[in-house]
């Protein structure tokens, strides 16, 4: 199978399906920088799709946090140990 662009052109990398995509956010002040070049770094890899974070304007989350819920929050260390588990690969699917 082989994986087609928006204008019917064909591509030649073989599309690999997998269950797990993978989200690179560009922050809008560093597209014209970083977007084409994360672009062109996962056009390999059809489980990466970069993306700019066009998300503007104030937070429409409903209401504010009840005192019972802001009492049991806690403020953690950043420089805490990494997350445990596995994440998804970044590297291209093997040809």
């Amino acid at each position: 199978m082989w994986r087609g662009c928006k204008t019917g052109h064909q591509s030649p990398v073989p599309f690999v399906h997998s269950d797990e995509v993978i989200y690179c956010v560009v922050p809008p002040e560093l597209e014209a920088e970083l977007f084409e070049k994360l672009v062109e770094y996962y056009k390999e890899n059809p489980n990466v799709t970069v993306i700019v974070d066009r998300r503007d304007g104030p937070d429409r989350r409903q209401g504010t946090p009840p005192a019972e819920a802001k009492k049991r929050r806690t403020t953690r260390d950043r420089r805490r140990a990494r997350a445990p588990g596995t994440f998804p690969s970044t590297d291209p699917p093997a040809a």
